[in-house]
Order: structure tokens, then sequence, then C-alpha cells
């Protein structure tokens, strides 16, 4: 019997797997997969949630499969994990809703559709879905280190199934500024951390960013300060700030990386957390296409093959408490998953 990705989906959604929380929702694909006779690898991934002081909240592993002693020519992957919070799946005629139906578990849903279907074709075809990747990428990172010779990686993510073109990088940068505490009533005692990091972010939003013109409308280098914490009271003066902000970018990061530096001037110590790439991608058949605004595990997956990127869904609902994915698009990315994989190993 044909696998149903809508009830596959179902299943996925109705699986609480947040970053750090994903071993449920891979023992059971892992299970899936076995019983679709794909050999199937867990490789382990470290666990460290921020959140816990031990660190630790259950195993964590990325899921490979493939057919038994095959080299896939082209892999199929995404990722289990979802942000939070958690919320299971309802439905209606026309769509899917809950967390995590559009990025990504019903894209791996899709995608284990799609490789029955070139396995049974013939096509030597993968499957990883990989941990992590909605905080630090720590998956697909032990993956890199874990290639199986594949030619080819098709990648999903929420791209309304149009193939991207490119897909922008993420640059998550930590401000941490630091000054002396004091009663408010004497300033002049005091040093302000939270005005010394006011003043470096107000810099930062005002600096010139790069563009890149062949990217269209989603050409644009952006920033978002996306935390800021600081302070104990009205009357204190605050010894201690920080901010955490995630530039989008559309070339090199070193570029953007020198300039925060030189404009945050020593007011604020300056981290970099995370440094995912800009990826270019070639144009393939009669895809219609698109360049994506976000960021995604192919900068890390550089051993796995050439690399591609085509999803269902919106990247416009992810995130948010209306998550949802049409059916119907999803149905489509099974054929086009098809078409694209059999294309390129033709």
């Amino acid at each position: 019997m044909a696998i149903d990705p809508i009830d596959l989906t179902r299943k996925l959604v109705n699986i609480e797997s947040t970053s750090y929380q994903e071993g449920v929702v891979g023992a059971f694909l892992a299970e899936y997969l076995g019983a679709q006779r794909f050999a199937v690898e867990r490789m382990a991934v470290e666990q460290h949630d921020p959140a816990r002081s031990d660190g630790g909240a259950g195993e964590r592993f990325n899921v490979y499969a493939a057919e038994l002693g095959i080299t896939p020519d082209v892999v199929l992957s995404t990722h289990m994990d979802t942000v939070p919070p958690f919320f299971g799946c309802s439905e209606d005629d026309e769509f899917l809703y809950g967390r995590g139906t559009c990025d990504a578990k019903g894209i791996i849903a899709a995608q284990v559709a799609a490789a029955e279907r070139l396995r049974d074709a013939g096509v030597k075809v993968g499957l990883l879905f990989v941990v992590g990747e909605e905080r630090d990428s720590a998956g697909a990172k032990v993956a890199n280190r874990n290639p199986c010779g594949s030619r080819f990686l098709i990648n999903g993510e929420p791209t309304s199934n149009h193939l991207a073109l490119a897909t922008k990088g993420a640059l998550r940068v930590e401000l941490r500024a630091h000054g002396k505490m004091a009663h408010s009533a004497y300033p002049e005692l005091g040093e302000s951390a939270i005005a010394k990091l006011v003043e470096a972010l107000h810099d930062v939003l005002a600096m010139p960013l790069p563009i890149e013109p062949a990217f269209g409308e989603a050409g644009k280098t952006t920033v978002n300060i996306g935390l800021i914490s600081g302070g104990y009271a009205p009357n204190v003066i605050s010894d201690k700030a920080e901010a955490h902000l995630l530039v989008r970018t559309v070339g090199p990061s070193q570029g953007v990386k020198d300039a925060i530096t030189r404009v945050v001037a020593g007011r604020a110590e300056v981290h970099t957390s995370l440094d995912l790439a800009c990826v270019r991608m070639r144009r393939v058949g009669e895809l219609p296409t698109m360049v994506a605004k976000f960021a995604t595990d192919i900068p890390m997956l550089t051993a796995w093959g050439e690399p591609f990127l085509l999803g269902p869904g919106s990247i416009h609902v992810a995130h948010t408490p209306d998550e949802r994915i049409s059916k119907k698009e999803l149905l489509e990315c099974v054929d086009l998953y098809v078409e694209l994989a059999t294309g390129l190993v033709g």
C-alpha cells in the first residue's frame, strides 16, 4: 500500500518534538521507515538543552534511511524539530493545522512518500532527518561528519513548492555591555550598561548593509533585535545588559561582522554564536523559482552533495499560531520531489 503523506503528517504533528526533545519522533520515524523496508541508522547527537540546568532532556539522534547496501545518488532531507509551543493536529477539507505541519513534518511525510516511489522506480534514494535545525544545526553538523556518498541533496523547507535559487544566510550576534552599579539618584557614581547597549544598538540599526540585486526583493541584508535584557530596578544603575541579534545576510558574513564590531566601538562585547552562509543554487527544468529569505541546514550539509531546496507550505505561517499546510500542495510536492530527483540522477 502506498504511503499516505496526509495521514503521516497527522501522526508526526501529534508527536511533540520541539528542539532538544526530538527523541520520540525520531524513534517513530526509525520504526516507520524500517517497516517500509529501509535500512535505518540512528546518528547520536549530543544533548544540551540550555533551558535545563543539567543540559539534558532525553536522547537525540538523526535518522538516516536507504536501501540496504546501496550508496544513494540523491538524499531527501529536512528537520524533525519544531519551535515551541507544541499544539497537535487539526484539519478541515483544505488544510492540516498544527505545530510542524509546514515546518517541517509535512515535508518529512512528502519526502518519505517520494522516496518510496523513487525506490520502486529504481532510483538510489536516501532519507536524512536531523535534529536541532531551529536552534543551532547540531544534527546537520553531526550528519556532515558522516556522509553517505550521495551526489545530490534535496533539502525541504516551506518554499510554496518553488525551487529556491538561493537562501539568505543567518548571523546570530550577541552584544554584552558592562558598567558599574550605583544608586540612580547619583548616576555620576555609576556607569549604565543599558545606556551603552542602547546607544550601540541604535548605531547598529543605522549602519549601511549589503544589498544583492540578483536576489530581487529578498536582496537586502536585515537585522532583528530579538532579545534584550538587563537591569534590576528603575532606581538602580545597571552594571550589565545584553542583546541578541539575527542578521539575514546576502553574501559573505565577515564584512557584516567587522562592521558591527566597528560600530559598537567597545561599548559592548561582540560574540557570534551562529554563522550560516548564504547559498546560491541552480535552476532545474521548468520548476517555478524563488529566493528564500530564511536560512536552512544546507550550509552545514556540504558533504551530502549538490544542494537543492524545495518544499510545500508557506514560511509566512511557520512559527505562528496559525501554522498550516494545504493538503493539495502537500500531495503535489510528492510529485515534485520525484520529478526533481529523477531529473537529477537521470
